[in-house]
């Protein structure tokens, strides 16, 4: 199962893009058609196949098209959230990334603390 994980991520991400894409150019080609029409009929009667038929049908275009884009751009935003949280997470300081003034005085705090601990 752990070597299913990362394919089936980036199927899902394709997938994710895709659906998004095919969902973002007919409602392109849909505002293509309004947009320049004087009236609803009109930009009816200039279209042919589907934006017809989804021009005819608002309804049908509000759940297929829509409400679907919607969710996707919800779940996309809540997966970034989560993935900004996992990996921002707080990690230690390496002394690596220490330069040499901030070693010198954590030195000098640990033996400070040392002798203090050896007079109680």
């Amino acid at each position: 199962m752990k070597n299913l994980k990362k394919p089936l991520i980036i199927a899902g991400l394709v997938l994710d893009v895709g659906v998004t894409v095919f969902l973002f150019v007919i409602s392109i080609l849909i505002l293509a058609k309004v947009i320049p029409a004087a009236t609803l009929n009109e930009a009816i009667n200039a279209s042919k196949g589907l934006i017809k038929y989804l021009l005819q049908n608002p309804t049908v275009y509000l759940v297929a098209f829509v409400i679907p884009l919607f969710v996707l751009l919800a779940g996309n935003v809540i997966g970034l959230i989560f993935y900004v949280k996992k990996t921002s997470g707080k990690q230690p300081a390496q002394l690596d990334d220490l330069t040499e003034e901030q070693k010198e005085a954590l030195r000098q705090e640990l033996l400070k603390d040392l002798g203090n601990k050896d007079n109680n």
